[in-house]
């Protein structure tokens, strides 16, 4: 038995229902593996995959809510949360909207993560990655150090849960699909808007300023996206 699927399906059932609205505390961990039969562990991974698709809130000292931002069509076919479980799960392929998709739903969610828990050392392997983007003299070596950048920013949350889902969605990048849209999409304009956003969103890490590194991570995907699928 798939311990995690039953808990996940069982929250999703509560909010598909509409028995959880908007703002309703969630149990405890605790309360959840108890009432479940399951460890702690599979309880904390379901709902980190359920806070990554933007489902839920956690608040240290306060609980877990339903977020506010919640609306049944995330729940949908080709939602946040499908990305982000096949990439946490490692099925299959993802097509490049699925990993867009997923992007959008886990980077700027680790954010406060990366900004609590981050070392002065990860912030100097970012602006390396920069520095070597920039140098790079061709599109396959800027999109090699691209996709490190964007790793290495997921590697200074130090979460094992995150360092893995960062993985995967790197072997994701690595997919023909990927590779030959970017290729497609990837002008010299392009890249050198990349290099200011990577450059911006560094700042804004190193800054240890929340707002504008949510708003550097996520303009930078949704332009990503633009460039990629057109919208």
């Amino acid at each position: 038995m798939d311990h995690a699927a039953v808990l996940r399906d069982a929250i999703l059932g509560k909010l598909k229902s509409g028995e959880w609205r908007q703002g309703h505390r969630i149990d405890t961990e605790r309360q959840l593996s108890e009432s479940f039969g399951i460890g702690r562990s599979t309880v904390r991974r379901v709902l980190a995959q359920l806070k990554a698709a933007g489902l839920i809130t956690q608040t240290v000292g306060s609980g877990t809510y339903v977020s506010e931002d919640f609306a049944l069509d995330s729940l949908g076919h080709g939602s946040p949360l499908e990305a982000a479980a096949a990439l946490a799960n490692g099925s299959g392929s993802v097509s490049p909207a699925e990993l867009m998709e997923a992007r959008l739903a886990i980077e700027p969610s680790i954010v406060e993560m990366i900004i609590r828990n981050a070392s002065q050392s990860d912030f100097a392997k970012m602006a390396h990655c920069c520095d070597m983007a920039e140098a790079a003299d061709s599109m396959e070596a800027f999109e090699l150090w691209d996709g490190r950048l964007h790793e290495t920013i997921a590697l200074a949350a130090h979460n094992s849960l995150v360092t893995h889902i960062f993985q995967l969605i790197n072997q994701a990048r690595a997919q023909d699909d990927w590779g030959a849209l970017k290729r497609h999409s990837l002008t010299p304009e392009r890249r050198h808007s990349y290099q200011i956003e990577h450059r911006q969103l560094v700042g804004a890490l190193t800054d240890r300023d929340l707002a504008r590194a949510v708003a550097c991570t996520r303009d930078h995907l949704l332009h990503v996206r633009r460039n990629l699928l057109g919208s």
